[in-house]
């Protein structure tokens, strides 16, 4: 989507599309229509490149090694997000440190699938080798979809699941989530209330724009690639009154169509692709142990659960497909009341959280609440 930015005092709006590298390609217009009409043509020529590895592959014309399987695999990975992208270049970059890329695909046995998952297990962990064996897997089925006279049997998936001894997620006491509220201002304490209220992933977050933010409703729009083909899949969600308050000051002095952009460097304006080190740099401030943004995501499970809110309310608030995916946040817990009120934080009535000094009835006009 097309993002207005100021270069040298004038405005102008930038296109950007994802390549099938993962790599992004940029291009500044004078309007939003004609960088949404590039936006378009960049897809379109994308999508050209994309069909290329759906035909099935000719033996006589294309070498039958694991180099030619991996290569075709990846090309057909643009529909993904650019870090799953980014997880799958990475797996057959270990594979290729083990095996051979000018190996014939016909020659790898189920021992070779073995011994190399198990040497991931010895030097990583199950749950690395798991992963590992996930993705070849997943990889070699496509193999066999799309590549004429690939191999029938699929020597990953003869390989039995490793043993995981995997830590629990650390999440945090709600009094440490406030300390580290109390000590971050601005932008950062905005996206803290985020994350807590709407029990978003961080990628979500850092997607969100204006157009997502409904305050005649009171709901904001959650988009996640986490599905099987890559698709983006939007959810409303409710906003909580305080979240609400902060997000209708935050628009008044919003730069631009997103939500949350970086403040410094040479990306400032621009939308946040990651960002390092938050909150946990906030966490070393407060004094606290240091906790993820997904850590935030099991502590807005875990007080709906303690509260009593149904265990079907908390999977649509988490948004997941499975009932038992939410189970594994909240399987610990004990059930009370169902608010999401019980989000708050309890203190009385005369604190406030001052992230901005003026508060706005809701349902206020932008242009209303801007002139008061």
């Amino acid at each position: 989507m097309p993002y207005k930015v100021t270069i040298a005092g004038r405005k102008r709006w930038r296109g950007q599309v994802y390549l099938p590298d993962g790599r992004s390609r940029q291009k500044l217009c004078d309007t939003k229509a004609q960088a949404a009409d590039w936006e378009s043509e960049m897809h379109k020529q994308i999508a050209e490149v994309q069909k290329s590895p759906q035909t099935p592959v000719s033996q006589e014309e294309t070498p039958l090694d694991l180099l030619t399987w991996a290569t075709a695999y990846l090309a057909d990975a643009v529909r993904y997000a650019p870090k799953t992208i980014n997880e799958k270049r990475n797996v057959f970059k270990r594979l290729f440190q083990k095996i051979k890329p000018t190996t014939p695909w016909a020659s790898l046995s189920k021992n070779d699938a073995l011994s190399y998952l198990q040497y991931q297990f010895k030097k990583r962990s199950g749950y690395a080798a798991n992963k590992e064996r996930k993705n070849l897997s997943a990889a070699w089925g496509w193999g066999q979809d799309f590549i004429e006279g690939f191999p029938t049997s699929n020597p990953w998936k003869s390989v039995k699941k490793f043993p995981e001894q995997r830590e629990p997620r650390y999440v945090p006491p709600e009094k440490d989530f406030w300390s580290v509220v109390d000590v971050a201002d601005g932008q950062d304490k905005i996206m803290l209330l985020t994350l807590l209220y709407t029990a978003a992933r961080k990628g979500e977050i850092f997607r969100l724009t204006w157009e997502d933010v409904d305050f005649s409703s009171g709901n904001i729009r959650l988009g996640t690639r986490k599905r099987q083909d890559g698709s983006m899949e939007y959810d409303w969600v409710p906003m909580d009154d305080e979240l609400y308050q902060v997000l209708l000051q935050h628009r008044r002095e919003a730069v631009n169509e997103w939500v949350f952009t970086q403040s410094v460097g040479r990306h400032r304006g621009k939308p946040y692709t990651e960002n390092r080190d938050f909150p946990q740099a906030l966490c070393r401030a407060a004094e606290v142990r240091e906790f993820g943004c997904h850590a935030i995501r099991h502590l807005s499970a875990s007080v709906l659960a303690n509260a009593g809110t149904p265990i079907n309310l908390i999977q649509d608030m988490l948004r997941h497909k499975r009932l038992s995916t939410t189970e594994r946040y909240v399987k610990t817990l004990d059930a009370a009341r169902p608010y999401l009120k019980v989000l708050r934080r309890k203190r009385s009535a005369n604190v406030h959280l001052n992230v901005h000094k003026q508060e706005a009835p809701r349902g206020a006009s932008l242009e209303a609440s801007t002139t008061n």
